[in-house]
Formats: C-alpha cells, sequence, structure tokens
C-alpha cells in the first residue's frame, strides 16, 4: 500500500510544475504583507495643532503665541490639545499688550481646540486622522481600529481552514483575495471612522484566510523537502517583500484613500493566477473526485517532462489508502493531565507575548526618530534574514535553545534603549531593528516547536490553539505602542520586559529536537524535575497508523 507521496514520486521534487506552484502561491501572500500593516500610514499621525480661524481678530505677535508650548523629547513644541482662550486673547490684542511683556500667558486660561486642528503636511498629505479628527479626546480610536483589525483576523483563523475542507482549497484561496481585496477598495469611499474600521474588519478576515489556505494549498501539492521550505521559507519571506513594498507605495502615494487604491492593485493582478493555480489534488480525492486529481497530475507531469502511468490513483488503492477513524478529541485534551496542562498554558503565553513583540515594533516605527518611511523598510526588511537565520538553526540547534537565545536576545536589546542618550537617535533604531530580529526569528520558530511537542492526535489542534492565542497578542499590541504618547521608552520596557520573561519560561519546555514525533500522550517529553501523578486514559493500546506525516497547520 503506497501513501499520496509515494503515488506520485515520479512527478519529481522540483520540476517546473513544483517551481510554478512554490512561486505562484508565494507571490499570492505579497498583499499580505502590505495589507496586515498598512494602518501604520493609513492612520499615521502628524504633527498637529489648535487651528486658530483667520476671523480671530488677533494681532500676528499674539496670533504666533495663540498656542502654549511643552517639552517633549527635550525639545519645546506646541500643545497639540489645548489652545490659549481665544476670547482672552482678541481682548489683549485689542489694549495693545505684548504677550510676555505685559501679559504672563502661564496665567491665561486654556481651552479645547473648539475651530479643529491644523495638520503639518511634511509626512502625510492626509490619514483617516486628519480627515476625521481622530486626535486628542478620540485618540483611542487609532488603536482600537488597528486591535478590531486583528479581531478580524482572529475570526477569519477560524473559518478559513473549516471553509477550504468543505468548498476547496483553490476556491476558498481566490475567494478570500476577493474579499481582501474587494473591501480595501471599498474603504476608499468611507465617509466616516465607523464605516471605515468595519470594512477593515472584514479586510482582516479575507487576510488570514487567504494566507492560511495558500499555506494548506501549497503544502498538499508540493513534495516533502520541498515542503517544508516552502512552509518556513517561502510564505515567510513573500510577506516581508509586501511588508517592505507597504512604505515605498506610502512615500510616493501620501494620501490615504489613494494608497488604499494603490494597495488594491496587485490583489486584481493575482486574478488570472485562477488558470494556472490547479485545486489540491489530495483534497479532491477526499472528495471522492478522483477524475479531476487525475486531470491534474497529468498536466503536471507533462509539465515536468516525465511519463505519467495510465491510471494514476487506483480506487482500489485509493480504498486502501483512507485513513481509519481516529478517536475523538476535543480542545480539553490539551489538559488532560497536570503535565500537558503545564506544557500548554506555557505554550500559549509564548505564543501570546512572542506575537506582543513582533506587532508592537512593526505598528510603532512612526513613532521612531527619522524618516517613518525608510524606519518601516528597515523592520520589514530585517524579517529576511531573521526567516533564514531561524531556517538554520532550526535545522542543526536544539529548540529551545535556540527559541530562548533570540527571545533573549530580542528582548535584552529592547530594554537597552531606555540607557541610550536620547541624541544617539541612529543607536536606538539600530537596536530596536535587532530585538525585531530576534523576535521575528523565534516567532518563525514556534510552529516547528509547538508541533514537534504535541502527539499526532492533538498535534493540529495544540498549533491551532497556540496561533489564536498569537491573535489575542496581536489584538492587544497596539495599546502597547498607544503607551509611547506619554511615554516613548516605556512600550520598550514592557515589550523587553514580557519577552526576557517568556524566553526564560521557554528554557522549562522539554526538548524536542532529535526526538520522534510523539504519537501518543505518554511519548511526550517530560519537563525537567516534573513528574506526572496520572496516567493517561490512553496509556495502553495498539498504534493503527504509525507512520508520521508533516501536515500544515
Amino acid at each position: 500500500m503506497r501513501d499520496y507521496d509515494e503515488v506520485t514520486a515520479f512527478l519529481g521534487e522540483w520540476g517546473p510544475f513544483q517551481r510554478l506552484i512554490f512561486f505562484l502561491l508565494s507571490a499570492s501572500i505579497i498583499p499580505n504583507g502590505f495589507n496586515s500593516m498598512s494602518i501604520v500610514f493609513l492612520a499615521g499621525i502628524p504633527e498637529h495643532h489648535c487651528r486658530v480661524p483667520d476671523s480671530a481678530n488677533l494681532s500676528s505677535e499674539w496670533r504666533n503665541h495663540s498656542i502654549p508650548m511643552q517639552i517633549q523629547n527635550g525639545q519645546e513644541v506646541p500643545r497639540k490639545c489645548r489652545r490659549y482662550q481665544l476670547v482672552a486673547l482678541t481682548n489683549f490684542s485689542a489694549m495693545g499688550l505684548v504677550p510676555g511683556r505685559d501679559v504672563n500667558l502661564s496665567q491665561v486660561e486654556l481651552e479645547p481646540c473648539l475651530d479643529g486642528w491644523e495638520y503639518s503636511q511634511d509626512t502625510y498629505l492626509s490619514t483617516i486622522i486628519t480627515e476625521w479628527n481622530i486626535v486628542c479626546d478620540e485618540d483611542w480610536k487609532p488603536p482600537l481600529t488597528t486591535s478590531l483589525f486583528f479581531l478580524g483576523v482572529l475570526m477569519g483563523s477560524f473559518i478559513s481552514g473549516q471553509l477550504s475542507d468543505r468548498f476547496g482549497r483553490k476556491n476558498i484561496l481566490f475567494a478570500t483575495m476577493a474579499v481582501q481585496t474587494g473591501f480595501s477598495f471599498l474603504q476608499i469611499f468611507s465617509i466616516n471612522w465607523e464605516m471605515f474600521t468595519v470594512l477593515f474588519v472584514i479586510v482582516g478576515m479575507g487576510q488570514i484566510s487567504n494566507y492560511v489556505v495558500a499555506f494548506i494549498l501549497g503544502t498538499e501539492i508540493l513534495g516533502k523537502s520541498v515542503r517544508i521550505i516552502f512552509s518556513t521559507l517561502g510564505v515567510c519571506i513573500f510577506f516581508a517583500i509586501g511588508y517592505m513594498l507597504l512604505p515605498l507605495f506610502a512615500y510616493f502615494i501620501r494620501d490615504w484613500r489613494m494608497l488604499l487604491l494603490a494597495l488594491t492593485v496587485p490583489g486584481v493582478l493575482c486574478v488570472p493566477l485562477w488558470w494556472v493555480i490547479p485545486e489540491s489534488p489530495r483534497w479532491l480525492l477526499s472528495q471522492g473526485r478522483i477524475g479531476e486529481a487525475e486531470v491534474i497530475i497529468q498536466k503536471a507531469a507533462k509539465m515536468n517532462k516525465v511519463t505519467a502511468p495510465v491510471i494514476v490513483f487506483d480506487p482500489l488503492e485509493l480504498q486502501e489508502l483512507t485513513p481509519l477513524k481516529q478517536e475523538k478529541v476535543f480542545i480539553l485534551d490539551l489538559f488532560r493531565t497536570r503535565h500537558i496542562a503545564i506544557i500548554t498554558i506555557m505554550s500559549l503565553m509564548l505564543w501570546m507575548l512572542v506575537s506582543v513583540g513582533y506587532f508592537g515594533l512593526s505598528l510603532n516605527t512612526p513613532n521612531l526618530h527619522g524618516d517613518v518611511y525608510l524606519n518601516c523598510f528597515l523592520s520589514a526588511a530585517i524579517e529576511v534574514p531573521a526567516y533564514v537565520i531561524a531556517w538554520l538553526l532550526l535545522r542543526k540547534l536544539p529548540r529551545r535553545y535556540t527559541i530562548a537565545g533570540t527571545l533573549f536576545l530580542g528582548g535584552g536589546v529592547l530594554l537597552f534603549i531606555q540607557l541610550v542618550p536620547i541624541e544617539y537617535h541612529f543607536l536606538s533604531i539600530a537596536l530596536v531593528m535587532l530585538g525585531k530580529f530576534g523576535i521575528t526569528s523565534a516567532f518563525s520558530m514556534l510552529y516547528v516547536f509547538t508541533a514537534e511537542l504535541y502527539p499526532t492526535l492533538v498535534r493540529n489542534m495544540a498549533v491551532g490553539a497556540t496561533s489564536m492565542s498569537s491573535r489575542v497578542g496581536s489584538i492587544i499590541a497596539p495599546y502597547f505602542v498607544y503607551l509611547g504618547a506619554y511615554d516613548q521608552i516605556l512600550p520598550y520596557i514592557l515589550m523587553g520586559s514580557l519577552t526576557v520573561l517568556i524566553g526564560i519560561v521557554t528554557l522549562l519546555f522539554p526538548e524536542s529536537f532529535g526526538m520522534a514525533l510523539p504519537e501518543t500522550f505518554e511519548q511526550m517529553q517530560k519537563i525537567k524535575g516534573f513528574r506526572s501523578r496520572k496516567k493517561s486514559r490512553n496509556s495502553t493500546g495498539r498504534e493503527e497508523n504509525p507512520k508520521v506525516l508533516i501536515t500544515a497547520f
């Protein structure tokens, strides 16, 4: 009895067909890269202060002194949400008094920005912030917008796998690409913040669904050796390429509506891929559509210039390949014993806090000193070597030490930022990028590490549950960035401390490198110094299918 990989082995591992699928599916991830971080520029907050209307009867001298000053990062800048009481200034101006000499400005009462705000256009021509005046008393809206986007990501990750299992990988891949692109286009016509945010939630749902389904489709079509490279390097690096394209688009297109329009173009360009990317033959076989699977494999053989058997999939052999009925498992099985529960709780913490660090640093690039476009590009570019290094480390070194080491690197340099003198801006930026490098490397290794810890019966469930925990981390990450409005160093102290803490926790995990993938709960590696008091209710029983297959999570 042969499995699917053995049946299709005649195609080879890296022929023209596999290369085409590898690069096209990876390229379909590019829109995910800039959509996931587009809020950095769509909701960019330019320098602003209260507007003093032209109709105000003020002398030029009093108009220049109508905004109180404050110290920010060692520099004196106008206050953003208060101005001197306009009626009082008008009276002083009419009496010919001189500000500072005849009038002590510190004793003049302040009032809110009753006539709106004036925004600098040095960095952005327009954003949703300037469009709807989402500043001062409404400054809670931008982080909420970002959090709701990631809430959409969380909801999309719940449904994407189920939809693709029912309706097919290819259909859902292009449907979710259409959702992501179409609702991004509709955002252009938003008339208020509420409409923009609701549409942004739907974009988030399509964004993650597209990513997950492309991941599954690639791992099911490609062979074993290419599958690993695709799932670790292919999708990750092309996601980073999309992320790098975002600041390039935003640099040349500084109006938020036009930027959104430009970001929908790559999604439209993916439409012709419908006639090139095939359905997953594995999924077709699972649905009993053997003829369609045969056609795809025959076309692949022709493209690879190899001779295919007259009948690739023998119906009788397919019946033997049908997996035996497995025991039903539930989410509570991840907590069935104290030992398993501790590993699960630590894994949930690990995923959530690493996600907070990754998205917190990615979203915080506008708050760095210097050019926001360059900083965002550097934050994206540093991910490419991070993914490559992570892949190399996974091949040679123990998991928990490599993950903990990269977390110590990322968290340690973030904590060191508070010691850097304020005038050494480039050193601070370099430390932030090094921190992003460490956390990104650790993040990319979590899938493999978690999959190796759990037995086959609950492996997908464990990776799914911990991945959901990372979505929770992305939802709360914008509020770490929000704290930077009060103290620029505070987000780095919090993210650095949490990253170092979870790095220490990582050292408590059992090691999985070089170990056989566990098939049962009893085969799970034990935490050092921990002795389980209970035996699993499945401690006995014969394994029906000892063969371990690499699957998409």
